[in-house]
C-alpha cells in the first residue's frame, strides 16, 4: 500500500535527521522540513503530497496546535492580549504594503499585487511552536506574546481574504452577494470567539466527567480529542482555519483536572506519526520546475516577507513595551508563513486571482521563508536568554 511505504520514508527519514539536528543544535523541524524537499518532487521524487497525506498532515497541525493551547497559561495570555493585538496589527499592515509594492514592481496588476500581500499577511505559528517547546519557551513572554498574536493575526487575514475574494473573484457574481457573504462570515465568527468562553467554562469541564465515568480507556483523553476536532471543524465552518479551534479546544482542557493526563496521552500520538509528517508535507509542496526565469522574483519576494513580519510584528511588541532583542524574538516568532498562506494561496489560485506561474513562485517563496523562520527564532530567543542571564550576574555595588 503506497500510503504505508510513504509513512515508513517519512518516519524513518526524520527520525534519523531529528536526531542529528538536535546534536548539532539545529531545530529538529528544519531537519523535518528538509526531509520533505528532499525526498519531493524538488529534489529525488520519491515522496508526492497526496490526499491520504495531506490528510495526516492535516491532522498533524491541529494535534500541534492543540498541545499548544493545552500547554498554556491562560493567564498570560490574558495578561499579554494588548501586545498580541499589536503585534498582529502591525505584523499584518507591514507586510501587506512591502509584498504589494513588490508585486507592482515585477508588473503584476492591483487585483493580483493586492493577493499577494493577503498571502504574505497571514502568519502560521506551528512552526515557531515547536521551536518553542525544543527550548522551553513556550510560557515565556515572547512566547504567549507569538501565541496570542498569531490567533488575531489569522482572523486579520481571514478577514482581508474574504473582503478580496468577494470583490474580485470570480466566484461571486454581484456586489450584493458579496457584501452578504462577508457579513454572515464576520458573524459567524464573532459568535464562534464569544462560544469560546462557554466552552472554557462549561462544556470542557462536563465532557472531562464523562469521560472519567466511561468504561472504556483514556475516557478524559478520548472526549478531549473529540472536542479538539469538533471545535476545530466548526472553526473551518465560519471561515477560520481549524488551527483556531484546536488551540481554544487546548486551552479548555487545559482549564480542567485531566490537563495533565490528557497532555501525557496526546503528545506520543502527535510525536510519533502526525506531527511529521505535517512538518514534511510543507517541503513536499516545493518545486523547481518551470522557476528558473522566477528565482528574482522569488529572491526578492522572500526577503521582503520576512523583514516585513520581523520588523512589523518586532514594531508592535517594541510599541507594547518590550525591549528591542524581545521585540525581535517576537518578530521572529510571526515569520513563518506555513500552512497558512499555503491555504490561502491556493484560495486565490482557484479564484482565479493568479497566473500558474507566479502561483508556483509564490509557494517556492513562502516555503524558503518558512524555512528561515525557526532559525531567526532561535537565533533571537538565544539573545534574549542570554540578556537574561548577562543581567542576572550583575550585582549591586554594596
Amino acid at each position: 500500500m503506497e500510503l504505508l511505504r510513504d509513512l515508513t520514508l517519512i518516519l524513518l527519514a526524520t527520525t534519523i535527521v531529528g536526531h542529528y539536528s538536535t546534536r548539532i543544535g539545529i531545530p529538529a523541524v528544519i531537519g523535518q522540513l528538509v526531509v520533505g524537499v528532499l525526498m519531493g518532487p524538488a529534489v529525488l521524487g520519491w515522496l508526492h503530497l497526496t490526499h491520504d497525506l495531506e490528510s495526516f498532515a492535516e491532522i498533524g497541525v491541529i494535534v500541534l496546535m492543540f498541545i499548544a493551547g493545552l500547554e498554556s497559561d491562560l493567564q498570560l495570555l490574558k495578561r499579554y492580549l494588548k501586545p498580541s493585538v499589536l503585534v498582529a496589527i502591525m505584523g499584518v499592515l507591514i507586510p501587506v504594503a512591502g509584498t504589494y509594492l513588490v508585486g507592482i514592481f515585477y508588473h503584476l496588476n492591483v487585483t493580483e499585487s493586492m493577493f499577494l500581500s493577503v498571502i504574505f499577511a497571514a502568519t502560521s505559528v506551528s512552526i515557531s511552536v515547536e521551536v518553542l517547546k525544543e527550548m522551553n519557551a513556550l510560557n515565556s513572554r515572547e512566547g504567549t506574546t507569538i501565541l496570542g498574536a498569531a490567533v488575531v493575526d489569522d482572523v486579520l487575514a481571514v478577514v482581508i481574504l474574504s473582503v478580496l475574494v468577494s470583490t474580485t473573484g470570480t466566484a461571486v457574481a454581484d456586489g450584493a452577494a458579496a457584501s452578504s457573504s462577508l457579513l454572515l462570515t464576520t458573524l459567524e465568527q464573532i459568535i464562534y470567539f464569544a462560544a469560546i468562553y462557554f466552552v472554557v467554562r462549561w462544556v470542557a469541564p462536563y465532557l472531562v466527567k464523562i469521560g472519567n465515568r466511561l468504561m472504556v480507556p483514556m475516557g478524559a483523553t478520548l472526549m478531549a480529542v473529540i472536542l479538539c476536532f469538533g471545535m476545530a471543524y466548526v472553526a473551518e465552518l465560519v471561515g477560520l482555519s481549524n488551527v483556531v479551534g484546536a488551540f481554544f479546544a487546548g486551552i479548555a482542557i487545559s482549564q480542567t483536572s485531566a490537563k495533565s493526563t490528557v497532555d501525557r496521552h496526546i503528545e506520543p500520538i502527535g510525536y510519533a506519526l502526525f506531527i511529521p509528517v505535517f512538518f514534511v508535507s510543507i517541503g513536499l509542496n516545493m518545486d523547481f520546475k518551470g522557476l528558473g526565469n522566477q528565482i528574482g522574483f522569488i529572491v526578492v519576494l522572500t526577503i521582503v516577507a520576512v523583514l516585513t513580519k520581523q520588523l512589523g510584528a518586532g514594531l508592535g511588541a517594541k510599541l507594547a513595551g518590550f525591549h528591542w532583542g524581545s521585540s525581535m524574538a517576537v518578530g521572529a516568532g510571526m515569520v513563518s508563513r506555513g500552512e497558512m498562506a499555503l491555504i490561502i494561496a491556493q484560495i486565490g489560485y482557484q479564484a482565479k486571482l493568479m497566473s500558474p506561474v507566479r502561483y508556483s513562485a509564490i509557494v517556492a517563496a513562502i516555503i524558503v521563508a518558512t524555512l528561515l523562520a525557526p532559525f531567526l527564532l532561535r537565533f533571537y530567543m538565544d539573545r534574549v536568554r542570554k540578556g537574561q542571564v548577562d543581567k542576572s550576574k550583575v550585582r549591586p555595588a554594596e
